[in-house]
């Protein structure tokens, strides 16, 4: 099902980000960047993340984006790294719409490391809103049909060959009207926030998925 195949592509995610924290480990020649962080004690103070992680993954980010700042396709381009058995393109592009929060087409230091702390150490509310924002791709509060289907699709793309090698290809809209049908509890054609946050919240391999972000650092 797709929430089984949320659940690969997170642990796969998990993988990534535990490569980024272990490059305080490499000696690299670090580059001048074009773009430095706030300070480390504010952003300290904004996330769940102590001054010595926050220079964990500074040094990561810096390492991977020598500019400071990462437009979308070199987004695309890390993202594809770990899933060379499909095509990532599309979801890297919904994830990359979820980090850049000032919608501008770049993702600093900041921006990311402000989605990490929600998905990393945030409540489970934290991360629902957070997963909301993910799926409600125009951005007007709402989730419909059509969008939760264009997210499910770019993961079963992003999975490949392991995610569906032998469901019939209308698999995603099946998943779609299923897990819509579940969550648009009023019937009124699109997911508001709070319903969503209640079918996930009932919905016990949901939770196991978030859950399998924890621990990663």
């Amino acid at each position: 099902c797709c929430i089984g195949a949320c659940s690969t592509a997170t642990t796969k995610i998990n993988i990534f980000l535990s490569s980024l924290s272990d490059k305080i480990e490499d000696e690299l020649e670090m580059t001048t960047v074009c773009h430095r962080p706030e300070g480390l004690e504010q952003l300290e103070a904004q996330t769940n993340f102590t001054k010595r992680e926050l220079q964990v993954l500074y040094r990561g980010f810096k390492t991977e984006c020598p500019s400071g700042v990462v437009n979308e396709e070199t987004f695309k381009q890390i993202y594809a790294q770990f899933f060379p058995h499909g095509d990532a393109s599309m979801y890297a592009h919904y994830l990359f719409n979820a980090f850049d929060t000032a919608q501008n087409g770049s993702v600093k230091f900041e921006d990311f490391v402000m989605a990490l702390s929600i998905l990393l150490r945030g409540t489970v509310h934290e991360k629902l809103r957070w997963t909301f924002n993910l799926y409600d791709i125009n951005k007007d509060g709402y989730i419909n049909k059509e969008e939760m289907m264009d997210i499910v699709k770019a993961i079963y793309d992003m999975m490949g060959k392991y995610t569906y090698p032998v469901l019939k290809e209308d698999a995603p809209r099946q998943h779609v009207e299923m897990f819509f049908q579940k969550m648009d509890k009023n019937k009124d054609g699109v997911v508001t926030l709070d319903e969503f946050i209640e079918s996930c919240q009932e919905d016990d391999n949901i939770m196991r998925s978030l859950q399998l972000f924890e621990n990663v650092m």
